[in-house]
């Protein structure tokens, strides 16, 4: 006999639902989020497996609900009792549960979405169990907090070359070095001296004190002096109230990378720290192009490889699968890739495939070829199939616990 159990999560209550192999409502209420919650459906599930004499199966499943769905996940996974049972416990994508719902005319409740969740248990369809190590788990909360503070920079560098622009239209295009270098950042943050300063400053002033805020790294701080006070002279002039307000926002934006790289460098750190006692980071680590923050990413979110059946399993569970669509005698040529599953494992590999397509000949030959393949978006597409490559890499070398070797490159 089996016992299904669908939760729907939210960040008060808890509503459940059990269903047996017959469809037959076993239990079904709403408790709160909290731990004592959480021990009132274990006690409604341990009651009803005493009442039975034959083999039992019991899935516990709830969807990915932002971080509500975290704690009761981990009550049920540490719980030892379910354990004893063989209690299986499983995190399911909101997409397939919502879309397996419309199948029937019914409301929408919290309720009845609890019913649906423990109905799509019964059928089966349900994927790859959570993640049951506590280290990986640490680890996930890092490597995720990790991918966020990069979008958040690159949106914070977005905005401020956009205020640029509209500050000195002619800057970026003639710069000779990075813009958000620290040196340049200090600059045009007018931290020293104003925008209109720099242009009226001599020449060898201001390649004297851009070679002593560089500490001698700029290669030829005099082109650059030359860039910066042409572009001034030459980008479109504005009034001092709208120029006053782009300097602000500028500075700003300016701040707000250098706090977050800050942040970043202190993160990476504890990630590398952490990912130490990871199992498996020696095998990811002896890809080239593949440092601890990277394999750290990559194994925090796949955990224990044996949840993955295959490679494919694997390559779905990241969304770096392309569904065929085919009908009578015609096939659709393009296929777009999906947009389920799970983007920090995805942006991991992408980042991953990226990195070692320049460390790797094999990677490389593998990434050229896919570039040539097609007109537009070139990069990004030739990263995302290098990315489909190395998790047949990733994949075997974390089953057979096995070291990178070039001349085995699958």
């Amino acid at each position: 006999m089996n016992l299904n159990v669908g939760i729907d999560v939210s960040k008060a209550k808890l509503d459940y639902c059990g269903l047996d192999s017959a469809k037959k409502v076993i239990f079904q209420d709403k408790t709160t989020n909290t731990p004592d919650g959480a021990g009132q459906i274990e006690k409604l599930i341990l009651e009803w497996a005493k009442r039975q004499d034959d083999s039992l199966k019991i899935v516990i499943g709830m969807e990915a609900t932002s971080v509500y769905n975290i704690h009761p996940t981990l009550y049920f996974e540490q719980s030892s009792a379910l354990s004893a049972l063989d209690a299986t416990v499983v995190t399911l994508n909101p997409k397939m549960t919502h879309r397996y719902s419309q199948l029937f005319d019914d409301d929408k409740t919290d309720t009845i979405d609890a019913f649906h969740i423990a109905d799509f248990l019964r059928i089966g369809r349900y994927q790859v169990p959570v993640t049951r190590d506590e280290k990986h788990i640490a680890l996930q909360r890092l490597t995720r907090e990790r991918y966020h503070i990069v979008k958040q920079i690159t949106d914070g560098k977005n905005h401020f070359l956009n205020n640029l622009y509209f500050r000195l239209n002619t800057l970026e295009a003639e710069l000779p070095t990075s813009v958000f270098g620290n040196t340049m950042m200090t600059v045009l943050s007018g931290e020293k001296y104003t925008l209109d300063e720099i242009a009226q400053m001599p020449l060898q002033t201001l390649t004297q004190d851009l070679n002593q805020l560089s500490h001698g790294r700029f290669g030829d701080p005099e082109a650059i002096a030359k860039t910066l006070q042409k572009a001034i002279r030459s980008s479109y002039r504005l009034s001092k109230t709208v120029a006053d307000s782009v300097d602000q926002v500028m500075a700003i934006y300016i701040n707000q990378i250098r706090m977050l790289q800050k942040q970043l460098k202190a993160l990476d750190k504890s990630i590398t720290d952490l990912c130490a006692v990871i199992d498996g980071s020696q095998s990811t680590q002896s890809i080239p192009g593949v440092g601890p923050v990277y394999s750290a990413g990559l194994l925090a979110e796949i955990g224990q490889i044996e949840r993955f059946p295959s490679e494919a399993s694997l390559a779905s569970y990241a969304g770096l699968v392309w569904r065929r669509s085919q009908s009578g005698n015609g096939e659709r040529q393009l296929t777009p890739r999906t947009h389920n599953g799970d983007q920090y494992l995805r942006y991991y590999l992408i980042e991953a495939a990226n990195s070692v397509r320049a460390h790797d000949p094999t990677f490389a030959r593998f990434y050229d070829k896919k570039y040539r393949e097609v007109p537009k978006y070139q990069h990004r597409r030739a990263c995302v199939m290098t990315a489909r490559k190395l998790v047949r890499v990733i994949y075997a070398l974390l089953k057979n616990h096995e070291l990178y070797k070039p001349a085995k490159a699958v």
